[in-house]
């Protein structure tokens, strides 16, 4: 599947700090990576309707992540997947009636654009799941022969396979949930704790055997059919990074139960590897609640975009916050990210300013900090202010250190 273009990332002077993470499975700040090779996935879109600014937040923090890796001279493996066939996809596809592989095509190219746009960097390994049948059905095939997976007969012929998860004495670790919730997040999220004949209710679907109307692939030891969502992101992260592996990522409500059975998979799959530490972003709310598709309260990427935004405003927007917070957008925090990019050139024009050494410091500190960029934001400020004010030494060159700064680590190129 192809990406986008790759933005340039100037190169700083020194290195950077260890990075360090808050791990949703110890609720400890670690070392997201901490040998020379850094290896992140991040759970990609379901592409059945545009980029809102939830999807933005999760993928401008990770591309602060990876930025940060690269500048303590890391080298960062970045994979990601497109969930290209699934039932909300197919669910729109026929309620505006296109082909739903006309949806995951176009909505798949317009994700890609504002990612282009808001200057994160793209994947080194971009899968599709409809690209990765075949080795979702041999890991399902594997599972089952481990006697990790069962199957049970489907009402339209062929057998659905579903997981065993009491053949992982591990599960839960990852979201550490009381079952309670887990059975209720189950029901919320895609799960089907009802379902007759399985062994347990939290067990998830591997493979979904062919139903009137869907599509489907023939595998020699399934029968027709297409995978179930979690075993895909396990399939796709395992053959893009090998495992373990040291940070898998997404947005808060991915760690129940997707990365919790994800994580299941590939531990049984691979000998009890898997991530080494997960990383949630917090939800972005709009109008008083979580910004969602089932709810219709989005603000669009490509609409800003097309209203006539600045892309960095956006993504200014959006580092204003720090990732692992819930926090709201509105149309005051999009003002003060357009004000913050009229102050930041307007500093950022001259030959010359405050030194720049102490803000190439900080925010190489802050950003270590389990990605702090509000803080980062700050010290820029400040910088620009004193910058604007002129009544500090001159240093030559002070502006294209800044610059470069906030284009390397941050993303926001001026």
């Amino acid at each position: 599947m192809l990406t986008w273009p790759a933005p340039q990332i100037p190169r700083l002077p020194g290195t950077g700090e260890p990075v360090r993470v808050l791990d949703t499975s110890t609720g400890q700040v670690v070392v997201a990576a901490p040998g020379r090779d850094a290896r992140l996935y991040v759970c990609g879109i379901t592409p059945y309707d545009a980029t809102h600014l939830g999807h933005a937040a999760t993928y401008v923090a990770f591309d602060v992540l990876g930025r940060a890796w690269r500048d303590a001279g890391q080298q960062v493996t970045y994979a990601s997947n497109v969930t290209d066939v699934d039932d909300p996809l197919l669910e729109r596809a026929t309620a505006v009636g296109v082909d739903w592989r006309t949806l995951a095509a176009e909505q798949t190219a317009l994700f890609a654009s504002d990612m282009a746009a808001l200057g994160v960097v793209p994947p080194d390994v971009y899968r599709g799941v409809v690209e990765s049948v075949p080795e979702v059905a041999a890991a399902v095939e594997l599972l089952l022969a481990r006697g990790a997976a069962y199957r049970i007969a489907s009402p339209d012929g062929g057998d659905d396979v579903y997981a065993d998860l009491s053949a992982d004495p591990a599960f839960g670790s990852v979201a550490r949930l009381d079952e309670a919730a887990m059975l209720a997040l189950s029901a919320e999220r895609g799960g089907d704790p009802d379902r007759p004949g399985k062994r347990s209710p939290l067990d998830p679907l591997l493979w979904r055997a062919e139903r009137p109307g869907e599509p489907a692939w023939d595998t020699p030891g399934l029968g027709r059919g297409r995978p179930g969502w979690h075993i895909e992101c396990s399939v796709i992260a395992r053959d893009g990074l090998g495992v373990p592996f040291d940070v898998q990522g997404g947005g808060s409500d991915l760690a129940f139960p997707h990365h919790e059975c994800s994580t299941s998979h590939l531990r049984l799959l691979d000998a009890g590897e898997s991530a080494r530490t997960h990383v949630h972003t917090g939800m972005v709310g709009y109008e008083g609640h979580k910004m969602s598709k089932s709810r219709g309260n989005l603000v669009l990427v490509s609409r800003l975009l097309a209203d006539g935004v600045e892309p960095m405003a956006i993504r200014l927007a959006v580092l204003a916050h720090r990732y692992r917070d819930d926090w709201e957008w509105t149309d005051e925090g999009l003002a003060a990210a357009q004000q913050r990019v009229v102050t930041w050139r307007r500093a950022l024009s001259g030959n010359g300013g405050p030194d720049a050494a102490p803000v190439l410091a900080g925010v190489r500190a802050a950003v270590a900090d389990d990605l702090d960029t509000p803080r980062a934001l700050a010290l820029v400020d400040a910088w620009a202010a004193t910058a604007i004010a002129g009544e500090v030494e001159f240093h030559e060159g002070a502006p294209g250190v800044v610059a470069r700064t906030i284009d390397a680590l941050l993303g926001v190129r001026m």
